[in-house]
């Protein structure tokens, strides 16, 4: 159920709203740390994703990152245990996403620096984001 749920409020977001035509469920999926809220009614309200983009380094990258309702802290909640979550099981010193533009002020708040310049990805403004964890 947690896994089809998963998928299913990425559709609702990346998909359907944001518009964005993707092979959704992709490999990195199977070496991902998934990190969800799941609301009253067993639906997922926020979600991210956790990954080394190259095992090599000891970085991690998050992506897919999204919650169904705004302006409730719940983005906030989900962002502060995943890093807590990354920190604990990824055993990682920086981690990296490409953060959509409109929400930088948000991942700035959270500590996450801006090192790149603006980019389209799929359509979308995007800029990369980094945290140094101690």
């Amino acid at each position: 159920m947690e896994l089809y749920e998963i998928l299913k409020a990425r559709s609702e977001i990346f998909i359907m709203e944001q518009n964005i035509h993707c092979q959704d469920m992709d490999d990195v999926d199977y070496k991902s740390l998934h990190c969800f809220f799941m609301d009253d009614n067993h639906k997922v309200a926020a979600y991210l994703r956790a990954y080394y983009p190259d095992e090599k380094t000891d970085v991690v990258k998050i992506g897919r990152v999204l919650t169904l309702e705004h302006g409730n802290g719940t983005g906030r909640d989900l962002l502060e245990q995943s890093l807590n979550a990354i920190r604990e099981k990824m055993k990682c010193k920086k981690i990296s996403m490409d953060a959509q533009k409109y929400a930088v002020g948000f991942y700035e708040k959270l500590g996450f620096k801006t090192v790149s310049d603006d980019f389209l990805e799929e359509g979308i403004v995007h800029a990369v984001m980094e945290l140094e964890l101690q």
